[in-house]
């Protein structure tokens, strides 16, 4: 998905601002420390930041649209393009990367048919190459969600992503 359509898509993201007041009040209240967890929070609802989310919360908690961006791109858990419902992660650190992770991560590009950092059409998967998921002796190791899949072939990826169908 290209940077353009993904702003169109995001314009047509549909933003039920009162549920966002009450995921707000609710849980976060309107202070302004709590920036990182409301936009946490989001996320997980909407899988990705809206800008029609983020404009409403800058008004909202009183902390400009820049400050709000500044935070959302400097962390990378944070997306502002719409995200697959599966996030797919092939680590290619050192010990995954000797083991196979390019060939799982190739196999991975054919049966989705897109590219790291990219999201299938259907929005089913988004996948993204990452340097290191934490448990190095299981390699080469694939993480759907929170789902780990250690010492993965490239024979098994589509029954890895059969279980997500």
């Amino acid at each position: 998905m290209s940077e353009a359509q993904a702003i169109r898509t995001d314009e047509a993201q549909e933003v039920d601002f009162v549920e966002l007041d009450t995921m707000i009040d609710k849980e976060f209240s309107t202070d302004k420390e709590n920036l990182i967890m409301i936009l946490q929070a989001i996320q997980r609802h909407y899988n990705y930041l809206p800008k029609p989310a983020l404009t409403y919360l800058s008004a909202k908690i009183g902390v400009p649209c820049s400050k709000i961006y500044e935070v959302a791109t400097f962390y990378s858990t944070f997306s502002l393009a719409p995200r697959g419902r599966n996030i797919i992660s092939i680590c290619l650190g050192t010990a995954c990367h000797v083991r196979g992770a390019e060939r799982v991560r190739e196999r991975l590009h054919d049966a989705l048919n897109i590219a790291d950092g990219q999201t299938t059409e259907d929005r089913r998967y988004t996948l993204e190459s990452v340097r290191c998921i934490g448990c190095c002796s299981l390699g080469p190791v694939l993480k759907v969600n929170e789902d780990m899949y250690g010492r993965i072939a490239t024979d098994e990826v589509e029954k890895v992503l059969g279980h997500y169908e």
